[in-house]
């Protein structure tokens, strides 16, 4: 086997300190990984992203092929294996049952926020399988803020369960003043690397909730809105002809080419090209 090969069978895991309720692992080739029956005391759910395995989850045997996800509560026995030799690529995802339990809590599934088992053991629903694989790549790249990445999690785990266990929307009584108290927390702390959990303490709101009513509200998510925040408050430095990379590191942007991106998204133009002309 070449060393290609070799590194293609190899399980890659992801961790990440800021963000300890989740752990992801993604296999390339899962012709040589074969799994004893085991369970986790995490919360775990899987994509398959090419080929077919067979999959056992307590009593149930499924064969699965790419585009199905399997869904494997805290210490339920399971095991995931390729087919005759056949090719297979997967993704899973390992997650803490107290803080999904918080979550489903705060959406209405959980009466006392502990962990509520789901009782589908796999969906081939397209939407869970894209929402899944992108929260993969998002959380791999090092150009993703925190709070974007907390905010991606808590949007697809509030996707599942609204797709496996429906519960009834929330009502919108809360008080805008609390939306308007989150905004303001973020225009005035813009510039630094803000946690999702410091905008929900300021607001007094939890974060799935603010996830979902501060982009009804403001017409974009908490991440949209600080970066867009971050733009304003370059354009008043670029405006007083300051060093571009200065203003880049002093609005919040981890480097010169992540600032540039999002001014050009937002204004349809380089932040070079809005200094020259700010005078004019």
């Amino acid at each position: 086997m070449n060393s290609n090969a070799r590194e293609s069978t190899q399980p890659r895991f992801w961790r990440d300190a800021a963000l300890p309720f989740i752990e992801a692992r993604a296999v390339e080739d899962g012709r040589k990984v074969c799994y004893a029956p085991h369970c986790h005391e995490t919360f775990s759910i899987g994509a398959i992203t090419a080929g077919c395995s067979t999959y056992f989850n307590g009593d149930a045997r499924e064969r699965l092929e790419r585009g199905a996800l399997v869904i494997i509560n805290p210490q339920t026995v399971h095991a995931c294996n390729p087919i005759d030799g056949q090719p297979w690529s997967y993704l899973m995802f390992y997650v803490d049952a107290g803080w999904l339990g918080a979550l489903q809590g705060e959406l209405g599934a959980s009466a006392d926020g502990a962990f509520k088992p789901y009782s589908p053991i796999l969906s081939r629903d397209p939407a869970l399988f894209a929402g899944l694989t992108q929260l993969y790549a998002r959380l791999l790249d090092p150009q993703i803020e925190t709070l974007h990445k907390q905010s991606l999690a808590v949007e697809f785990f509030s996707l599942l369960q609204q797709t496996l266990a429906p519960v009834p929307s929330l009502s919108n009584a809360e008080p805008l003043r609390q939306l308007q108290r989150a905004a303001d927390y973020i225009a005035d702390h813009c510039t630094r690397a803000l946690r999702l959990e410091d905008i929900c303490q300021a607001a007094g709101l939890s974060p799935s909730y603010l996830i979902r009513t501060f982009k009804q509200h403001y017409g974009m998510t908490p991440h949209a809105y600080l970066l867009n925040r971050r733009i304003q408050r370059s354009q008043h430095w670029l405006r007083q002809d300051r060093d571009l990379a200065e203003v880049a590191l002093a609005a919040g942007f981890a480097d010169q080419a992540h600032f540039q991106r999002t001014f050009k998204r937002q204004l349809a133009a380089t932040p070079g090209q809005y200094r020259d002309r700010s005078g004019q």
